[in-house]
């Protein structure tokens, strides 16, 4: 008897153009969005406040990043309800579109003249409001785009854009920066929003009729109404408790954005090069994660907890020790453990959510965990002015572990899905196979 394997199939994101054409426009916007934060910390803490006290610099980062993170969590109402009543692909082109214009506008006055700090951060709050749209739509559009099969290797490579996100605005943001100033920054960003828009405007969404006859039977009462995001969460009480867990995770995990810059300067004393590499193994790390995290065992509630205990061990390691190398090793560590988490669970709600309920549910998932990333910023960056940052590092451990244990706990609690504390729940079950050829063939960054 001869046996012949089934022929391999191309990743997602070659077989299905459309979808190719969205996702590389998501690369491109949170690209731009991370190397503009990435690039405007380093700008703060090596150039802007180069002369002054390090007493300023935490601070400073601290507030630009807050500001970074408000549109998200303040205008998570009214993203449900554009994403819930708007055409998806006329959302993401004209959101990425206005980024685009305020980036330009931005990179048109720094060449003109050097900038007070207040005009890198409304630039930063006028793009960050921009994502807090762009990104749960782009969630919301993903059954518009791909097929049923499909979903969660889509997932994953919507996952993964934001390790591609971490890695490449990482590695240019202080490169820029110390190349060509924060014009250099801003410019770069208004093509890259440009080139998006541009991707996405000329993209058809093959599935989006059926998505909106969908809607049609919802306002004609065939199916059920959109609900509020209090009922959706009343609804769901695994997913809150979980994501009630991941955004206290924040408050310690997402200081890392904060602490690193800091750490680059005070601790190792190094330019941007080096924060440039230690950004990279973070987003080298988070996407490793994104595409090997569904072939982990394990139910997402066990490998979540175990990830969160690594990513203690992990960020403990720059407060013990200084040797590059080390810290290079735990950051992709750190950054696997963020990747991993992100594709258990995302595939997780992608089925547990009924589908009327995901654009409210995923701008809520996307305001709930980005709610303590302000607070998170402005607490290190303050403690940074006083602290030395490797004491920051393992404080940031320490907040970790018992959050381990919650996570853990979260899928034994009696009202858990089938599935969540299950060694062959959904996510490890189906998620091997159908990332499985995203894997082989490689196409940033947000626990957040």
């Amino acid at each position: 008897m001869t046996v012949t394997s089934a022929p391999r199939r191309l990743p997602v994101v070659l077989r299905n153009p459309a979808f190719g054409a969205v996702w590389a426009a998501q690369v491109l916007t949170q690209a731009a969005g991370r190397m503009f934060q990435v690039g405007v910390v380093w700008w703060l803490v090596a150039h802007a406040l180069g002369g002054e006290d390090d007493g300023g610099r935490g601070l400073a980062s601290g507030i630009f990043l807050a500001v970074s993170t408000l549109p998200a969590v303040a205008l998570a109402p009214l993203v449900a309800t554009v994403i819930t009543r708007c055409s998806h692909r006329t959302v993401l082109a004209s959101t990425a579109a206005a980024a685009g214009l305020v980036a330009a506008v931005t990179a048109g006055w720094t060449s003109l003249a050097s900038p007070p700090a207040v005009v890198a951060y409304a630039a930063a709050l006028l793009l960050a409001g921009c994502q807090a749209l762009f990104d749960p739509c782009l969630t919301t559009s993903v059954p518009e785009l791909v097929d049923d099969a499909d979903i969660e290797a889509a997932t994953g490579f919507e996952l993964a854009t934001q390790s591609l996100a971490g890695l490449a605005g990482g590695l240019l943001g202080p490169l820029v920066v110390d190349a060509w100033d924060l014009t250099g920054i801003v410019a770069g960003c208004a093509g890259a929003y440009l080139v998006a828009a541009l991707l996405v405007s000329v993209t058809r969404f093959p599935r989006g009729a059926a998505a909106a006859g969908d809607d049609a039977a919802a306002a004609s009462g065939a199916a059920p109404p959109r609900r509020t995001l209090r009922q959706i969460l009343a609804d769901h009480p695994f997913i809150r408790r979980v994501l009630l867990c991941f955004a206290t995770v924040n408050l310690f995990s997402t200081a890392l954005y904060v602490v690193m810059p800091l750490y680059t300067r005070s601790v190792l004393h190094a330019d941007g090069s080096t924060a440039a590499a230690l950004e990279t193994a973070l987003g080298i790390g988070t996407l490793l994660g994104s595409f090997t995290g569904a072939r982990v065992p394990g139910s997402p509630t066990a490998v979540g907890g175990s990830c969160l205990a690594l990513m203690a061990a992990a960020l403990a390691t720059p407060g013990l020790l200084t040797d590059r190398a080390a810290i290079v090793g735990a950051l992709i560590v750190a950054g696997w453990c963020v990747g991993t988490i992100g594709v258990r669970f995302v595939a997780l709600f992608q089925r547990l959510v009924p589908a009327a309920d995901k654009p409210g549910f995923f701008a809520m998932m996307q305001a709930l965990l980005g709610a303590t990333f302000p607070l998170s910023s402005l607490l290190f960056g303050a403690l940074g002015d006083h602290l030395s940052p490797r004491v920051l590092c393992v404080l940031q451990a320490v907040g970790l572990v018992p959050l381990a244990v919650a996570l853990w706990w979260t899928g034994r609690h009696p009202d858990a899905p089938a599935g969540a504390a299950d060694e062959t729940g959904p996510a490890a079950s189906d998620a091997a196979p159908a990332m499985a050829p995203a894997a082989g063939n490689p196409p940033l960054e947000k626990a957040r």
